[in-house]
């Protein structure tokens, strides 16, 4: 199950433009993660929304897609040439701006739970619904690391994945080196014996930490990178998927689930929008993570 938002996205890139298409974070997630296992979103759009046709063909629960009088919440933003920065043009939050998560009681038995990015304080609420999940991600932003800090504190003490990229690291950190950040905030997650901490860096890749342990992977090598919105919830979404398909998360695991994730965020970003994701195929994920294997072995 995924908490978090269905939204209408505006995207320009030096590559493409696309305005008021599909869009959010629970929207990319559960796209990835319903092609390993079973998914539920829980969110809430306008009555203007038009694409639940979308998480139907991929069987997507939507019993947790509330409708409300309004408008369905809508960013817009304009990425550099690099695409590793973007500017936000539009902020308009619609019927999300009055969200307040409600899970029926088939939500409430999840066994694997991820809180997308939405405020700290409405990831506790939920946290306080579930009964007994064997494991809740978590996803964060530089915002609630600046004004929630307390709450946020609060939410991380009782997950069991962290999911953020490297700059949010170091800011909640207050560490510049990511192995030291990495080291305080397994502290402040509470569990250094069972938390795992996944550091995207983009383009470059992944560190996860666990139990002392360090994977690194190097991102997956692309010609054509079109639009990089929602690469990190769609990995999110391909590693818990993944996670929970094969109901395993030991070390062992964890890595063929950090390359899931990798793997399908690689697919992600080659069209605009979620326009890839739709369209995406078990058969091309296994091909791509045998290509992403012999890229990365080697013999010592």
């Amino acid at each position: 199950m995924v908490v978090g938002s269905v939204a209408y996205d505006s995207i320009k890139t030096p590559f493409g433009k696309i305005d008021k298409a599909l869009g959010g974070s629970a929207t990319y997630f559960s796209l990835a993660s319903s092609l390993f296992a079973p998914t539920q979103v829980v969110a809430v759009v306008g009555n203007d929304f038009k694409d639940l046709d979308v998480f139907k063909k991929r069987k997507i629960d939507i019993s947790g897609i509330k409708k409300a009088k309004g408008k369905t919440f809508h960013w817009s933003g304009k990425y550099h040439f690099d695409l590793n920065t973007r500017d936000t043009l539009k902020t308009e939050l619609g019927v999300f701006a009055g969200f307040k998560p409600k899970l029926d009681e088939h939500h409430k038995k999840s066994e694997y739970v991820f809180l997308g990015n939405i405020q700290p304080k409405l990831q506790l609420e939920v946290l306080k619904q579930i009964n007994n999940p064997k494991l809740v991600g978590l996803d964060t932003m530089n915002l609630w690391i600046q004004t929630a800090r307390r709450d946020l504190l609060a939410v991380m003490k009782n997950i069991d994945l962290l999911v953020i990229n490297d700059g949010e690291a170091r800011q909640l950190s207050k560490e510049h080196n990511l192995l030291k950040a990495a080291r305080k905030i397994l502290k402040l997650m509470g569990n250094q014996k069972s938390d795992v901490l996944v550091i995207k860096q983009g383009e470059h890749g992944l560190l996860m930490f666990h139990r002392g342990y360090i994977f690194n992977l190097p991102g997956y090598p692309l010609e054509d990178v079109i639009d990089p919105t929602g690469a990190g919830d769609s990995f999110a979404g391909g590693l818990i998927g993944y996670l929970a398909k094969t109901d395993d998360v030991s070390l062992t695991n964890l890595k063929k689930a950090a390359v899931a994730g990798s793997v399908v965020a690689s697919f992600c970003v080659e069209k605009m929008g979620t326009k890839r994701l739709q369209n995406l195929t078990v058969g091309e994920i296994k091909k791509r993570s045998a290509e992403f294997k012999k890229l990365t072995h080697f013999e010592v």
